[in-house]
């Protein structure tokens, strides 16, 4: 099979789970316990990915400063573009809704907001499924552990945000419309990040895969964090490091 159609195919399952998220979030009335605790599981797996297969394989392939330069690069572009978006009604898009003050907005509250969390869940997605395509790069074959780390996560981001986007009113053909477009949207992005990356230097392979990882770290800091630690506090760290050692263990097998 040519690599660019798996790093589509490894794409679309990574991105298809978001869509598994917004179905049990959407249909099924989850205890909010459970909702933080499969987020801060999620948030351990990512942020194992992105130390051991992200940065870490930056700084082997390319150094200290790309390495660093470019996760700075992606948390500042990430940053930015979270600001503009949460101004607009998407900054609580990953929160299940159960406080008010962290609620995301109906379209009545906010106009335009509807348009806000498709972009925010956007800007949250690409990132991870980029790197996917990058990851074939490496000797041909897809980086499993990063897929898996992806495929987790998006579990528990499209539970909590498709019951945030019920609560809010949006319609079931708003919630499943915007994952189901985030889905394909993977596709293609795994597919650009094995293309077109393919193109560039190592050097510059290495700082694209570091401004992926600075994306995603930003992303994990403030949108998955808070809804984990707003609901489970008391157990966050045990449950985050529990997605941390299983990314780690899948990294070493």
């Amino acid at each position: 099979m040519a690599e660019v159609v798996q790093a589509g195919l490894w794409g679309l399952v990574a991105g298809s789970a978001l869509l598994l998220g917004a179905a049990l979030g959407y249909g099924l009335r989850v205890p909010q316990k459970i909702i933080a605790t499969v987020m801060a599981f999620g948030a351990g797996v990512l942020l194992s990915a992105v130390s051991f297969e992200l940065v870490g394989e930056a700084y082997h392939q390319a150094g200290l400063t790309p390495a660093v330069a470019g996760t700075l690069i992606g948390a500042l572009a990430y940053t930015a573009g979270n600001m503009w978006l949460a101004r607009r009604g998407a900054r609580h898009r990953k929160r299940s809704g159960n406080q008010q003050s962290a609620a995301q907005p109906s379209e009545a509250q906010q106009s335009g907001s509807g348009t806000a969390l498709a972009l925010g869940a956007l800007l949250d997605g690409v990132p991870e499924s980029a790197v996917i395509g990058v990851s074939l790069l490496d000797g041909g074959a897809v980086s499993l552990v990063t897929v898996a780390a992806v495929f987790i996560s998006n579990v528990p981001e499209g539970l909590s945000s498709s019951a945030g986007m019920k609560k809010a009113g949006r319609t079931k053909g708003y919630v499943f419309g915007v994952w189901a477009a985030i889905a394909a949207a993977s596709t293609v992005s795994a597919v650009l990040g094995y293309t077109v990356v393919g193109s560039f230097s190592p050097a510059l392979i290495a700082a694209v895969t570091a401004v992926a990882a600075g994306a995603i770290l930003a992303m994990i800091a403030d949108t998955m964090i808070p809804e984990a630690f707003e609901n489970a506090h008391l157990a966050i760290g045990l449950i985050t490091v529990s997605g941390f050692l299983v990314s780690f263990a899948l990294s070493h097998a």
